[in-house]
C-alpha cells in the first residue's frame, strides 16, 4: 500500500497500487509479441537468469521476496558488516601486492604507500621476493603506520620470524603492529599438492595471541578455489571448511575459541559481476558468524575480509578493458563491506606491472572512496530485496557445499582425495561452454576484438607455486586461437582471412556482417569485405544478409564463391540453404567453429 509522507500529501493517492499479477500480465503481452505464449510464473521465469550453484536471478523483486533479518553492522550475524562504524572513517584498507623488487630496491613499495596505498601484501619465497630481501623490501617503510601482510607459502615460519625481528629492530611496540603473517597450509596444499605440518602455524598463532594483538597468524585464502574455476558457493564453502579446520587445530594446540577466531583473516575474489560479489561477501560474514556461534563464540564471529579483484577475469588481449573490470569489482567489494581491497593492475596477466598500472590500481580505490564517497554509507546494498534474497540463497548453497566437504572428512581430505578438484573442474567445464558460446562475453576478446591492437609487453613475473589445483582464465580458449593466428602472421606476414560476402543493401547485411566480423576476429581470422573474393587472399567466405535475401540468393551466391575458389562457405544466421557448409549464429560454439576454421586453413 502507498505510505503517506509526514505532511499527508501523496501525489499518487488517487492511483491504486499495481499488483504483481498485473505486472505479469504486461510481461505476457511483451513475450507474446516475440512469439512466446507464456502465462503467470512461466512468463516471469522466461525473463530470469540462471547463475551457477543452481541460483536464479528473477527480473523483479518485491517485499514478498523475504530473507532472514541481516541484523545491524557490528552485531551477529554480521551480514551488514563486521564493525559497527563500517568504513566511514577512511574507507577500506587499500592493500597493494608486490611479488618482486624493481632493481632490488623498495621504490615500488614506497611509491604505493606515498600515493594512496595504506598497507602492503608481500609475496615471499617461491614465486615472490626472497625472504632474505624482506628488510630491503621494507626499507623506508614506517612499520608502525603501514600494516604488512605476508604470503610466503612453505616459507611462512621463516618470513614471519624475519618480519617480527624487523619490528623489534625498528623499535615498533608489539601492540602497534598491524597485519597478517599469512600462514595458510591448506591453501598452499591446494596450490601445490604438498601437505604441510600445522605445528609451526599453531605456534605463530599462540605467539600473536600473546604478544601481538593486532597481528593475525593465519589467512584463509579462497583464491585457489576461485582460480581453479570454482563458483561463488564453492569458494565460500571451501573457505568455511578451511577455517573450521584451522579452528580445530588451534583449539587443540591450546588457544581458546575466541583467540583462535581472532587469528584468522579471509581472502576472497571480487569479480565484475557486481551483485554476486556483494552478496558473496555478505553471505561469507553470515556463514562465518554461524560457525563462531556453533563453536561457542558468537560475539567473535565478525569476519575480517581481504578482497582481491579476480585474476580469472583479467584478459591478456586488450588489457585496458581490465581497468573497467577491476573498477566494477572494487565497487562491489566496497559495497559488500570488504575490510581491505587489492586491485590487481590491468597488466597483471602479462607479467610484472609497470608504474602506470600500479598507479591506476591504487587510484581505483581512491576515486571510489574519496570522490564517489562509497564508504560513507554502511552496507548501502542492505535492504534491497534482490541483494538480501541473493545473499540468503548464496549462503544456503555455500553451506550445503561446506557440509558435504565436512561429511567427506574435511578440507584436507577433500584436497587429497581429488574431490575438491573434481567439483571445481565440473563447474569450470560448464562455464567454459558459456564462454565458448559467448553467452558470457569477454569484451575485447570474444566480443569486439581488435586484430590491429598493438601488444602490451611486460617483464615476466615470477612463476607462482604450482602442482595442485589448476589456474584458469576466462580468455584461455580464445587466447590459444589468437596465438595460432599470431604465429601464422609471424611466419607468413599475413593473418588467416575470411571473405564477408554481403548481399543487398547495408540495411540488410550490416548487422550480420558485423556479427561475423566480430566472431572470426575473436579467433584471429581477419575479415575482408572489400572487392572480390578472388582478390581477398581468403580461402573461405561467410554470407551476410537478411533471411529474405538468403531465400532468394544464398544458394546462387555460394555457388559463385565456390567457383571463385572458396573451400568452405558459412552463412551468418540459421536455416537450411543449398551450397552452405556451416552456419554461425548467436549461441553457436564459437571456439569450436574458429578452431575448425584455423585447422582447415592450415594455421597450426
Amino acid at each position: 500500500m502507498t505510505v503517506l509522507p509526514d505532511d499527508g500529501l501523496s501525489l499518487a493517492a488517487e492511483f491504486p497500487d499495481a499488483t504483481h499479477e498485473q505486472w505479469q500480465r504486461l510481461v505476457e503481452g511483451v513475450l507474446r509479441k516475440s512469439g512466446k505464449e507464456l502465462a503467470g510464473e512461466a512468463a516471469e521465469d522466461a525473463l530470469s537468469t540462471t547463475l551457477e550453484d543452481g541460483l536464479r536471478t528473477r527480473p523483479l523483486y518485491t517485499a514478498r521476496d523475504s530473507a532472514p533479518d541481516p541484523g545491524l553492522p557490528g552485531f551477529a550475524p554480521f551480514v551488514r558488516g563486521s564493525r559497527p562504524e563500517g568504513g566511514i572513517a577512511g574507507g577500506w584498507d587499500v592493500r597493494q601486492r608486490h611479488t618482486s623488487l624493481a632493481g632490488g630496491t623498495a621504490e615500488p613499495v614506497l611509491a604505493d604507500l606515498e600515493n594512496g596505498g595504506t598497507s602492503l601484501w608481500l609475496v615471499l619465497g617461491e614465486g615472490g621476493i626472497p625472504v632474505s630481501d624482506l628488510g630491503r623490501a621494507l626499507d623506508g617503510v614506517y612499520l608502525d603506520l603501514a600494516p604488512v601482510v605476508l604470503d610466503a607459502g612453505r616459507d611462512t615460519e621463516q618470513a614471519a620470524e624475519a618480519l617480527l625481528r624487523l619490528y623489534a629492530d625498528k623499535g615498533v611496540d608489539a601492540k602497534a603492529v598491524r597485519g597478517a603473517l599469512g600462514g595458510d597450509p591448506l591453501g598452499y596444499e591446494a596450490r601445490t599438492g604438498t601437505a604441510l605440518d600445522f605445528a609451526p602455524y599453531a605456534a605463530l598463532a599462540a605467539r600473536c595471541a600473546a604478544e601481538y594483538p593486532g597481528l593475525r597468524a593465519l589467512t584463509v585464502d579462497a583464491l585457489p578455489y576461485h582460480e581453479a574455476g570454482g563458483s561463488a558457493a564453492q569458494e565460500l564453502g571451501a573457505s568455511l571448511a578451511t577455517g573450521v579446520a584451522y579452528l580445530r587445530e588451534l583449539t587443540e594446540a591450546g588457544l581458546g575459541v575466541e583467540q583462535a577466531v581472532a587469528q584468522l583473516e579471509f581472502r576472497y575474489a571480487a569479480t565484475a559481476d557486481q551483485f554476486l560479489t556483494i552478496a558473496k561477501l555478505r553471505a561469507a560474514r553470515r556463514l562465518w558468524a554461524r560457525v563462531a556461534e556453533v563453536c561457542g563464540a558468537p560475539d567473535a564471529g565478525g569476519q575480517v575480509q581481504h578482497v582481491v579483484t579476480s585474476p580469472v577475469m583479467m584478459s591478456r588481449r586488450d588489457p585496458w578493458v581490465n581497468m573497467l573490470r577491476t573498477t566494477v569489482a572494487t565497487l562491489a567489494a566496497g559495497v559488500g563491506g570488504a575490510d581491505a581491497v587489492t586491485v590487481l593492475p590491468f597488466d597483471h596477466a602479462l607479467g610484472l606491472p609497470d608504474a602506470f598500472a600500479r598507479r591506476i590500481a591504487r587510484n581505483t580505490s581512491t576515486i571510489l572512496i574519496e570522490e564517489s564517497h562509497l564508504a560513507r554509507v554502511i552496507d548501502p546494498a542492505g535492504g534491497s530485496w534482490y541483494v538480501e534474497r541473493l545473499t540468503d540463497e548464496l549462503a544456503e548453497a555455500a553451506w550445503q557445499f561446506f557440509r558435504s566437504v565436512e561429511r567427506d572428512g574435511g578440507q584436507a581430505a577433500g584436497l587429497r582425495s581429488g574431490r575438491i578438484r573434481t567439483d571445481l573442474a565440473t563447474t569450470w567445464a560448464e562455464r567454459s561452454k558459456r564462454l565458448a558460446k559467448r553467452r558470457e562475453p569477454i569484451t575485447g576478446v570474444s566480443e569486439f576484438p581488435s586484430l590491429a591492437e598493438k601488444p602490451v609487453e611486460r617483464a615476466p613475473a615470477p612463476e607462482p607455486p604450482s602442482g595442485g589445483l589448476p589456474r584458469v582464465r576466462r580468455d584461455e580458449a580464445y587466447e590459444e586461437l589468437r596465438a595460432r593466428s599470431d604465429a601464422h602472421l609471424a611466419a607468413t606476414g599475413t593473418r588467416p582471412r575470411i571473405f564477408l560476402a554481403t548481399i543487398g543493401s547495408p540495411a540488410e547485411y550490416t548487422a550480420r556482417a558485423t556479427f561475423a566480423a566480430n566472431l572470426f576476429q575473436a579467433g584471429g581470422v581477419e575479415p575482408v569485405s572489400e572487392g572480390r573474393f578472388e582478390d581477398s587472399g581468403a580461402t573461405e567466405a561467410v554470407l551476410c544478409s537478411s533471411d529474405a535475401l538468403y531465400a532468394e540468393q544464398a544458394g546462387r551466391t555460394a555457388e559463385s564463391l565456390r567457383a571463385a575458389g572458396a573451400r568452405h562457405v558459412f552463412l551468418a544466421g540459421r536455416g537450411e540453404y543449398s551450397g552452405i557448409d556451416s552456419y554461425v549464429f548467436a549461441g553457436c560454439d564459437a571456439v569450436d567453429v574458429l578452431s575448425a576454421t584455423l585447422d582447415r586453413m592450415g594455421v597450426s
